[in-house]
């Protein structure tokens, strides 16, 4: 079944160099944009990342050093992939959890903005795991009935969790509806307020804290009751996306 769009959606995959989405960098990054009206365009880019690919991360992806050190920076082609994600929504497989964040990270230490804001997040195997639980792979073979050629490539990866989609929507007619709106909310596994989900909304919609000694405290007070909490967030081992949403929430309570 063909997705209906009113806007232009992105399927992405990454690998990186790791699996910290705080401190490692993209290796390799491929898109496949699809338009409201069907046309499709697709990009694979590889980037230097400035830092050793883990060998645990080498026996996943195939991607040395060697291989990626006269690529460019992604601080080179920052503005272009954002220019080419503005306006769209965002699909993949584990995106929510990994993938968004990392590119996130990404454009923030490139000093670019890219705002996701207004963007609807398709996770394609939180779909899956809801209805059937397995991995990419699986999901190629139960639902397209093909096997799963250069896995953990990011090209063949991107592909197939497209064509995966476009299956499940084929294969829960009553379940799943023909809209990235819903889509996107039924792929949410938590009502996150940062991409790492340290801070997630409440049932009343108020951020609170989601890890540490405060875990299900107001953010409100804790930053009142705590000012030195805020200094020990910003100072800390946490995403630049996790500190710029502290930042803007304590600027928004006026504290």
């Amino acid at each position: 079944m063909k997705l209906q769009l009113n806007r232009p959606i992105v399927f992405f995959d990454i690998e990186a160099t790791g699996l910290n989405t705080a401190t490692d960098r993209i290796v390799e990054l491929c898109f496949i944009k699809v338009h409201p009206n069907g046309n499709e365009e697709s990009q694979t880019l590889r980037f230097n990342p400035g830092i050793h690919i883990s060998e645990e991360a080498t026996a996943v992806n195939g991607i040395k050093d060697e291989d990626v050190a006269d690529c460019p920076k992604f601080k080179e082609k920052a503005e272009e992939l954002a220019a080419m994600f503005k306006d769209c929504d965002i699909a993949g497989f584990n995106s929510n959890h990994f993938d968004i964040p990392l590119l996130v990270e990404e454009f923030i230490r490139a000093g670019v903005n890219f705002d996701i804001s207004g963007c609807r997040f398709v996770d394609v195997q939180t779909i899956y795991h809801k209805m059937e639980k397995r991995n990419l792979s699986a999901a190629y073979k139960f639902y397209c009935n093909k096997d799963l050629e250069d896995a953990h490539t990011a090209l063949a990866d991107t592909r197939a969790t497209y064509e995966v989609l476009q299956s499940q929507l084929d294969r829960y007619t009553d379940e799943l509806h023909n809209d990235i709106g819903f889509l996107a909310e039924f792929s949410r596994r938590n009502n996150n307020v940062d991409l790492a989900g340290r801070i997630v909304l409440n049932e009343q919609k108020e951020p609170v804290i989601n890890f540490g000694k405060y875990r299900g405290r107001a953010v409100r007070e804790v930053l009142q009751r705590d000012p030195g909490y805020f200094a020990w967030i910003m100072q800390g081992d946490f995403t630049q996306n996790t500190k710029q949403t502290f930042m803007r929430l304590k600027l928004q309570m006026g504290l």
